[in-house]
């Protein structure tokens, strides 16, 4: 299921939506219903009688419609009421691994034309949501925050462990002591950190309304993983490779969570290294450490990276070597300078105190 897609239907069948309450009134009145979201040549094609409303889509028109035989076809917005009591006939074809008549129809249907669509089944008291291959099952907003809350632990847990091993890395660059293995821990926990805040969105996506505190803690402990994401594949690239950030950070995503607790395969990611060469030294440009310098703009960094190519050598360099590269001036200079000071001392404080 494409990530957008899902995000998408997940939002229009979140609590406090009009969908959301015309899909709990008919649970609540005991009946089922088979609801396309989306309309198309594809959808005309495969639907047969009913009747053609095209009116503004409401809660309580859809409970009643749904008393009758057939699907109601709204359009992708969820506004508005498009058909009612349609019989759909999809490809038979295609497989399915429903057992019920409208649950095997709305996987063909969703399967056959890429658009989502919600089976409420009465007997089993669940709403189910399909779109492409993939089925999606809406649960109480109370089974969804109890996960989402042991969630929100587990991503607080990792978070302190992020920080733990990306403040011994800077520790390690300043004293040139970096191997693979301590940059493919840091980008691990990074990418560990990443899909937990994922599943984490998609329960604040389905809760709502219902989610909003939920979503700021998410922010709260999610902020700046991001760009750490880019600046660490970026600190220990050849310099002029730019161009393959996104590619890597594409392929740590991509390693399965066997594969992402294997520090060889991040480092084969990362493009830094392998399996047996994990305790070879590397060398950073500085670009995660510059970053951590307020009001530093983004060009004068990429100046200063260009200029003096390794972490190292920006370390030893004077004021008058700072001021030397283009846009650099006396008090820049001095930024710069006590700044990477400051981390250096707090760095090795945090290490050996």
């Amino acid at each position: 299921m494409a990530a957008l897609d899902l995000k998408a239907t997940l939002s229009s069948v979140a609590p406090g939506t009009a969908l959301r309450e015309g899909l709990e009134r008919i649970l609540r009145g005991r009946t089922g219903a088979l609801i396309v979201l989306g309309q198309d040549r594809l959808i005309d094609s495969i639907s047969t009688g009913g009747f053609t409303f095209d009116v503004p889509f409401t809660a309580t028109g859809l409970r009643e419609l749904a008393k009758m035989d057939g699907a109601i076809i709204l359009d992708s917005s969820a506004s508005r009421i498009v058909r009612a009591a349609v019989h759909l006939m999809p490809d038979q074809s295609i497989p399915t691994t429903e057992s019920g008549t409208r649950h095997r129809t709305a996987e063909r249907v969703a399967r056959q034309s890429g658009v989502p669509v919600i089976s409420v089944s009465a007997s089993m008291h669940m709403i189910a949501v399909y779109l492409n291959d993939d089925r999606y099952v809406l649960e109480d907003a109370t089974a969804v925050v109890g996960r989402a809350n042991q969630a929100l632990q587990t991503l607080e847990r990792y978070r302190t462990r992020l920080d733990e091993v990306s403040d011994a890395l800077s520790a390690l660059e300043i004293e040139d002591l970096v191997t693979i293995r301590d940059v493919a821990a840091v980008a691990q926990r990074l990418e560990m950190v990443r899909r937990i805040a994922d599943e984490i969105e998609t329960y604040v996506l389905e809760l709502g309304s219902e989610g909003r505190l939920l979503s700021l803690q998410l922010n709260e402990l999610i902020g700046g993983v991001d760009a750490e994401r880019s600046l660490i594949v970026r600190d220990y690239l050849p310099t002029g490779s730019e161009e393959l950030i996104p590619e890597i950070l594409e392929s740590l995503a991509e390693l399965d969570s066997e594969a992402v607790l294997d520090l060889g395969r991040v480092a084969a990611a990362l493009q830094i290294g392998d399996t047996h060469t994990l305790d070879s030294s590397v060398s950073p440009h500085g670009y995660r450490l510059l970053a951590r310098i307020p009001r530093l703009p983004a060009t004068v960094v990429e100046r200063l990276i260009v200029h003096f190519g390794t972490l190292q050598r920006l370390l030893a360099a004077s004021l008058d070597d700072l001021q030397a590269v283009e846009g650099v001036g006396d008090l820049r200079a001095r930024g710069v300078r006590d700044g990477l000071s400051r981390l250096a001392e707090s760095s090795m404080l945090e290490r050996y105190v």
